[in-house]
């Protein structure tokens, strides 16, 4: 069986996301939940970075499992000795057994952004990659910009990679930098270039036509064997090839060797992990770990779904760690209902009062603008109230919220609440960016003596639709909310006149499923 070699580097390209911000803490966890994943190679990122550099040092003390450790960095500078230059000497500082290097492929940057010749980048290439060679390091060379490069100058772009193979890179990835390439002259580019090399040969993508995980795919299948990607393919501009499709795409549809199929399941928990870390919402729509992957709605599919799961799944959802789910609303009938029943563990019959009762309820609750398509955590409450199987965990007494604005043009916002747990009341204040947040901030602080893993929690998304708009500022609206944690995702809803009370319906509903999640007593 064909194995690929799997190189993450979220934590380095990842990390150039617009809205990402990793502390040195955040990467470590990145890095340990990758490493049990079974990735190879993790790249923790540039050793001359002060920040990354303590990255380094914690996994000196306390090393990876299994997974390869890499540190980043690019050829020596023009004017500088190979021995005297910081990017070196900090790759070396780093002390891991694998170091990766980039270097010029595209004679377009080598004139219009070194400024040198075209033999001199070839020389700090050779001298780099002999000079961490000779220290005894695993050298991994990126040809940056190798597509672009080979476009423009074929012969000097393989020579490049020649010269880094023989200066003793055991590894060289044809990196497609600008995202660029169709998939047909990357293959084409490949087979040109892959035949006049010996050592293993990698693909790093980039997706700025969408095609970085495609490219990567067909890139294994015409024989290179060391792909690098980011987890949910974070990275600059539109990102790098998701490593979380990949390794779905690998193991579960071409049956390729690239981790153990008994840590498959655990995919994905470790891209909801990596999307939690980051503070960026999960994609709903990403293949494989997505919220939505496995989601069904209407009539027709949800019918030939209880028939066969094959006629609308690739495959059991299970395989990757991800659950199927099928939508309840007003086109859906009954038996959606049934079947969340029993997700919850409650036995409903098609033709049972309690059934009929719940979907006139759902029925009635659609025509006052509630949805529950993007909320399953406010419709497993609501099942479990109408069957009476459902413990409050608080009742509210009262709650105000004060916008003020002040002299000097800041707006602040406090909410103030009253709640009774456990027989205690509680009477707590707090401040917030906004109204809404304000009031979930009062609601965790008065919460959080009683039940501690809300702590664990936090609110991913915040939508408003206005149901009405012929009413003007009096008109309903629809607030959706998504909450994760570090596993799992889930929706709330609520729907009022006043935008506080639908967001204090859907925060309520929120923190309540994250309890009833954790089996909270």
């Amino acid at each position: 069986m064909q194995k690929i070699e799997l190189y993450d580097t979220t934590l380095r390209d990842g990390a150039q996301t617009e809205g990402i911000s990793y502390s040195v803490q955040d990467k470590a966890r990145i890095a340990r939940k990758l490493d049990e994943l079974g990735i190879h190679f993790i790249e923790a990122g540039w050793p001359a970075n002060p920040k990354d550099r303590e990255v380094f040092k914690i996994f000196k003390s306390r090393p990876l499992k299994q997974a390869g450790l890499v540190a980043f960095g690019a050829t020596r500078r023009s004017d500088k000795k190979v021995n005297l230059d910081s990017s070196i000497r900090s790759i070396l500082a780093a002390d891991t057994r694998v170091v990766t290097i980039f270097g010029k492929t595209w004679d377009l940057h080598i004139r219009d952004v070194l400024g040198i010749s075209l033999d001199e980048n070839l020389r700090m290439i050779e001298d780099s990659v002999s000079y961490l060679a000779a220290k005894g390091k695993t050298v991994i060379y990126d040809c940056e910009h190798f597509f672009d490069g080979h476009k423009s100058n074929p012969e000097y772009a393989v020579k490049t990679a020649l010269v880094a193979q023989g200066a003793g890179a055991s590894r060289i990835v044809f990196c497609d930098t600008n995202g660029g390439t169709v998939t047909s002259a990357l293959l084409r580019i490949i087979h040109q270039a892959a035949p006049k090399l010996k050592v293993t040969l990698g693909i790093h993508a980039h997706n700025d036509l969408g095609l970085a995980v495609a490219n990567s795919i067909f890139a294994v299948e015409n024989g290179i064997t060391h792909v690098q990607g980011t987890f949910n393919g974070y990275g600059e501009r539109c990102g790098n090839a998701d490593l979380s499709t990949i390794i779905g795409i690998l193991k579960a549809k071409l049956n390729i060797d690239c981790i153990a199929y008994r840590k498959l399941k655990d995919l994905t928990k470790a891209s909801h992990f990596v999307s939690e870390v980051s503070n960026l919402r999960q994609q709903p729509n990403q293949p494989f770990v997505g919220s939505s992957a496995f989601v069904h709605k209407g009539g027709v599919h949800i019918d030939a779904m209880l028939k066969n799961p094959k006629t609308y799944e690739h495959i059991d959802p299970a395989l990757v760690g991800n659950h199927r789910r099928l939508l309840v609303s007003e086109l859906s009938g009954k038996m959606p209902i049934i079947l969340k029943a029993k997700e919850f563990e409650l036995d409903l019959e098609k033709k049972s009062p309690q059934t009929e009762k719940i979907l006139k309820l759902l029925q009635d609750l659609e025509h006052k603008g509630y949805q529950f398509e993007a909320a399953d955590a406010s419709f497993e409450i609501l099942i479990k109230r109408t069957m009476k199987q459902y413990k409050k965990f608080f009742d509210l007494e009262s709650f105000r919220v004060v916008v003020e604005k002040k002299p000097d043009g800041r707006i602040t916002s406090e909410a103030i609440i009253k709640i009774k747990v456990k027989g205690i009341q509680e009477h707590t204040a707090a401040d917030g960016d906004g109204p809404v947040n304000a009031l979930d901030n009062a609601l965790r602080k008065a919460l959080k003596s009683f039940y501690p893993t809300l702590a664990k929690m936090h609110l991913s998304d915040f939508k408003v639709r206005v149901l009405d708009e012929k009413a003007g500022t009096a008109s309903k609206v629809r607030v959706l909310i998504q909450s994760q944690d570090e596993s799992d995702s889930w929706g709330t809803v609520g729907v009022s006149e006043n935008i506080i009370e639908a967001s204090w319906q859907a925060l309520v509903d929120s923190a309540e499923y994250k309890l009833l999640k954790d089996k909270v007593k």
